[in-house]
């Protein structure tokens, strides 16, 4: 079978991946000549991503950890340097400008992936200082919350308890066009706040709605993902496709934690 994507095709060519000839009987492809030959077969140990090149669950889990792992060491490095807003706003910008470019790029990049892990750790290790300044303990707070939602919808997923179908894509949709609107009328209300047209309460009220709506929409953006990814292995992408979905999984946590660290900051605030 001819893979419509050049790269891809090369790459099993390469790998030594032999082309199937569909007039070829199960005798040519595959000869069994004997009993224990098919019982070599049924023992012989299951193909890694090394032996078929096709992604697989483990490549995504290993990809991801080391994108973590990478965030973890520059946003610590962030925190202990203390090193201010300007580098915060280096890390932000830049981690958007690599995310724009990994997310419609059609070439997984891995190098662009592990640099929007450093610039990422970079701005939430000087962010989550000055979060935890203003409020001691609740980094702590907020990476247990941002843990606890992955666990949880994790486990739903997994569970079947949790189903991705059109009509639940459509509503996941609309929530996000939602969640877009009430940021956009947040917004405002702190202009008209900030100008003496909105009293306190609707600004705070708001502001804590758009929080919960966050974090309710980033752990269901979780689910997408995980059944993205599901489709990607059960549909035989090619390995390094397993770097783009430790992508897609690192750009929603963020998000998540994000929306955790800002909740709690609005409840701390409103004590």
């Amino acid at each position: 079978m001819q893979s419509s994507n050049p790269v891809l095709g090369r790459a099993f060519n390469q790998r030594g991946f032999a082309s199937m000839n569909p007039g070829a009987t199960i005798q040519q492809v595959a000869p069994v000549d004997s009993p224990q030959t098919l019982e070599n077969l049924y023992n012989a140990p299951a193909a890694s991503s090394l032996r078929t090149g096709r992604m697989t669950i483990d490549d995504v889990v290993t990809r991801t950890g080391i994108l973590f792992g990478i965030l973890v060491i520059t946003g610590a490095a962030a925190w202990t340097l203390n090193l201010g807003g300007g580098f915060l706003m280096v890390g932000f910008l830049g981690g958007f400008v690599l995310a724009m470019v990994n997310t419609f790029s059609k070439t997984v990049r891995p190098a662009l992936i592990i640099a929007y892990a450093a610039l990422e750790g970079l701005a939430l290790g000087a962010l989550s200082h000055v979060y935890n300044t203003i409020y001691p303990g609740i980094v702590s707070q907020a990476i247990l919350g941002t843990l606890a939602a992955f666990v949880g919808v994790l486990f739903a997923y997994r569970s079947g308890r949790v189903r991705v179908t059109p009509r639940f894509n459509r509503m996941v949709m609309g929530a996000a066009i939602g969640y877009l609107v009430l940021g956009l009328i947040s917004m405002f209300a702190a202009f008209a706040h900030v100008g003496g047209g909105m009293g306190l309460y609707g600004v705070h009220g708001l502001g804590l709605l758009l929080a919960l709506a966050g974090v309710g929409l980033a752990s269901v953006f979780l689910i997408l993902d995980f059944d993205q990814i599901q489709k990607g292995v059960n549909a035989g992408l090619p390995e390094v496709e397993s770097w783009r979905a430790g992508f897609g999984l690192m750009v929603t946590l963020v998000w998540l934690y994000m929306e955790v660290l800002r909740l709690l900051s609005i409840l701390r605030n409103s004590n």
